[in-house]
């Protein structure tokens, strides 16, 4: 059983690799959709009334996805490759490696087309940060930092979520981060999406520093050629780690800025490596090659624990 888990896992990420579904046919979308019904639905005054109801939605709607997962898990326990089937699609919707080097790519193809606008566009698919004004250099800013943010959220979150509540808690981990996606910010939807912005801090709590440590473990496997420095690394993440609004972002950003020799910010907020150089079009490909090697990493580990524990996790319901 254990290797048919590792190969579930192993299926999933190598059809993550290719495999881009439209909206139409991707779970996560779906989740998307259900929540936008109730959200379009729900006040957003008073304040109060709004958390209320936002507590309500990011509670109920990972637990949904948690139950529904559960339930189809164990309703095909009968037959193998079904329930593989199941867990796998559950797996390839948690999962979003190579989606998100594919969006870091593209940003920086349209930069070195010269196509601003173009570039522009691409970055809002990977960060809500407001492009319109952004030069080259930053758009490249956002891209590095959305790769190492997200290596987190799309990668190294989910694989613990599995490890320690199975297939369901990967799925139901998606369904928080969607949430927050979606209204977990300030603004139109600041009360009502405080719940969901803050059950994701806490799902990325271990997630977020663990992806900084394996930033800095795939930077050791670079070759000199990659221009990265480990002991850099090291301090800029001890120094700047907390600069950032959010209380994990910081991590894999600021390990990212000192890895790769480059000032990552936001201005007036934060500034990450304040004393290193702005990044360039150029530099997207460098921070894509290290979160993929990290990524990879924490995948090799997760393949490792799955094939012990199979894909129920430690404290997965089936």
């Amino acid at each position: 059983m254990s290797a048919l888990s590792g190969a579930v896992l192993l299926g999933a990420l190598l059809a993550e690799t290719r495999l881009r579904l439209p909206n139409a046919l991707h779970p996560v979308a779906w989740l998307g959709s259900v929540a936008s019904a109730f959200i379009d639905r729900a006040p957003l005054a008073p304040p109060a009334l709004a958390f209320v109801l936002g507590a309500c939605l990011a509670l109920a709607l990972p637990c949904a996805v948690y139950a529904l997962t559960a339930w189809l898990v164990q309703a095909t326990s009968a037959w193998p490759i079904a329930q593989a089937a199941v867990q796998g699609v559950a797996l390839f919707s948690s999962i979003a490696l190579f989606g998100l080097l594919d969006a870091a790519r593209n940003v920086q193809r349209a930069l070195d087309a010269g196509a601003l606008d173009e570039a522009r566009s691409k970055l809002s698919w990977l960060c809500s940060r407001d492009p319109s004004a952004l030069d080259a250099s930053g758009v490249a800013n956002g891209a590095i930092e959305s790769l190492a943010e997200n290596l987190s959220d799309a990668v190294v979150a989910p694989l613990c979520a599995l490890l320690v509540f199975g297939v369901e808690g990967a799925l139901a981990y998606r369904a928080v981060n969607t949430l927050d996606a979606m209204i977990g910010y300030h603004g139109k939807y600041e009360w009502l999406g405080k719940p969901a912005a803050r059950l994701d801090d806490l799902a990325n709590l271990i997630p977020a520093r663990l992806t900084a440590s394996w930033l800095w473990l795939a930077a050791l496997t670079l070759p000199s050629s990659a221009a990265v420095s480990l002991e850099r690394g090291l301090r800029t993440w001890w120094r700047d780690r907390g600069l950032t609004p959010s209380p994990n972002g910081g991590h894999p950003m600021a390990m990212a800025a000192g890895l790769l020799g480059l000032r990552l910010d936001k201005p007036g907020v934060y500034a990450l490596g304040r004393e290193l150089a702005a990044p360039c079009a150029g530099d997207i490909a460098r921070a894509a090659r290290l979160v993929r090697r990290a990524g990879l990493l924490s995948f090799a580990c997760a393949l490792a624990c799955v094939a012990r524990i199979g894909l129920r996790g430690l404290y997965g319901a089936t």
